[in-house]
């Protein structure tokens, strides 16, 4: 049977190139692959690059091969197909190389049109839809999440005072999928009230009950690292009321 080889020279020559007077010369260097087909009488191709270039390949020669190989299944599939063919490389800074699997593109000639544009947009805001279903079924059971009944319960009082106080922010109510409300246990401070600074979070993150949310549970750099909870905790008030300013201008 046949075999194929390629050998290549480690850079075999070494040459300056650029206009005469020019300040900006680019240095080069070459290699050579080796058709090694039996009875072949391919010569040897001659392939210049920068020598920048050149030493990076070859610091790691399998990792050079693994691209060469890559790009040549490629080439080969697209000839025997008819069809464009792609693959991906995402080189990290160290050199390494991830090489993704080829794939067919939909058609060799395809160009996207008005319709498969809105289709893929349509797909996409669905799938996030979905994943922001699922996060916010999560956060609704999460064993931090007190009925109506059960905050009015842990707060000495009555449900419909709750229900009050939500409307009016002074306290923090997630409305999910389901019916009915759910509210944070650790939105009641150490002297067993809610935070007294609620109202005015909610003010400056634009009454949006999951922003005030996201806003406590994030940690943050103008508080040490710390989540606004737990500043609040500490009695950080008005250093977690100057951050919530600052992201309602970031996100408003």
């Amino acid at each position: 049977m046949a075999r194929s080889r390629a050998t290549t020279t480690k850079q075999v020559t070494s040459r300056t190139t650029g206009r005469v007077g020019s300040k900006a010369k680019a240095q080069t260097s070459s290699f050579y692959v080796q058709p090694g087909l039996s009875g072949s009488k391919s010569k040897a191709v001659r392939i210049d690059v920068p020598s920048q270039t050149f030493n990076a390949l070859f610091a790691e020669p399998e990792r050079f091969r693994k691209l060469f190989e890559g790009y040549g299944k490629a080439l080969v599939r697209s000839r025997a197909t008819g069809k464009k063919v792609r693959f991906e490389v995402a080189v990290g800074p160290e050199g390494a190389a991830k090489i993704t699997p080829i794939e067919e593109a939909a058609s060799a000639d395809a160009v996207p049109t008005a319709s498969t544009g809105k289709a893929d947009l349509d797909r996409a805001l669905a799938a996030a839809r979905e994943r922001g279903r699922v996060r916010v079924a999560e956060v609704m059971n999460g064993p931090e999440m007190l009925t109506a009944d059960d905050f009015a319960a842990r707060l000495g009082t009555t449900r419909a005072t709750i229900n009050t106080w939500r409307q009016k922010h002074q306290v923090l109510g997630l409305e999910g999928a389901k019916r009915g409300f759910r509210f944070p246990a650790w939105q009641i401070g150490e002297d067993g009230k809610p935070f007294a600074v609620l109202p005015e979070l909610f003010e400056r993150l634009g009454d949006a009950p999951w922003a005030v949310y996201r806003f406590f549970i994030q940690h943050h750099p103008e508080l040490d690292g710390l989540t606004a909870q737990e500043a609040l905790r500490r009695g950080r008030d008005k250093d977690v009321l100057e951050a919530a300013e600052n992201a309602g201008r970031t996100f408003g």
